[in-house]
């Protein structure tokens, strides 16, 4: 059986969670708290970062990488289209959550109220929340506007760049930093992904001290 070292809240993880259960892939989950660098998790990545997937005989890390090989292994259903041009779409967003949204909206949110607490690394920057806050507004119409023209974000079919968006907003829903109500259109979305049986472990995460609010696992919220 496949074995993913994670961090239940990490949105890096939660993508290959949901590409790993969307294709029915048994997996054994390890949290591991990579911050502390133990010599063993640092054997199986001197990055020390989380994802780290053993699956197959083979030991991998970072997510995009770890997605495109499960889809190129394990092709249905498929995550990626077949055109060239519809990849690209898929990348391009893949890669606008995991990079501009992840340092413009993730990292001011959810790793000052959780991550350092969690890590005994001091208090939220203040500043940092109130950029975090402000930045999310831009990033939900975006949204938006891309699903007045589409099914999906990145076209007519369910792909990665879903599951990427969906793990950063899932995490930052889990402390009540996602305002559901500025785009019928994104709630209308996030309902739909998270209403996927992929999604079933995620929305059973609990992470100590930082209990779920109430409609975090509801699926008609």
């Amino acid at each position: 059986m496949a074995k993913l070292y994670h961090v239940p809240l990490s949105p890096f993880c939660r993508k290959v969670r949901l590409s790993l259960a969307e294709k029915k892939i048994e997996c054994e989950l390890v949290e591991e708290r990579y911050w502390e660098k133990d010599p063993d998790f640092l054997r199986r990545n001197p990055a020390a970062k989380v994802p780290v997937l053993r699956i197959d005989g083979k030991t991998m890390s970072e997510s995009t990488a770890i997605c495109e090989w499960i889809e190129e292994t394990y092709p249905e259903p498929p995550l990626m289209p077949r055109s060239a041009d519809a990849r690209l779409e898929v990348r391009r967003l893949v890669g606008w959550f995991d990079d501009k949204f992840h340092n413009e909206v993730t990292s001011k949110l959810l790793y000052e109220r959780v991550n350092k607490k969690v890590m005994k690394a001091g208090f939220p920057d203040s500043g940092n929340v109130k950029a975090g806050a402000k930045a999310i507004k831009y990033h939900l119409d975006y949204m938006a506007w891309l699903l007045d023209h589409r099914r999906w974000l990145a076209g007519d079919a369910m792909t990665l760049a879903d599951f990427a968006a969906a793990a950063h907003l899932s995490s930052l829903d889990y402390i009540s930093d996602v305002d559901w109500n500025r785009s019928q259109v994104v709630k209308d979305w996030y309902a739909k992904i998270k209403s996927r049986p992929a999604f079933r472990s995620i929305l059973a995460d609990q992470v100590p001290g930082f209990p779920p609010p109430a409609h975090y696992a509801d699926l008609d919220f």
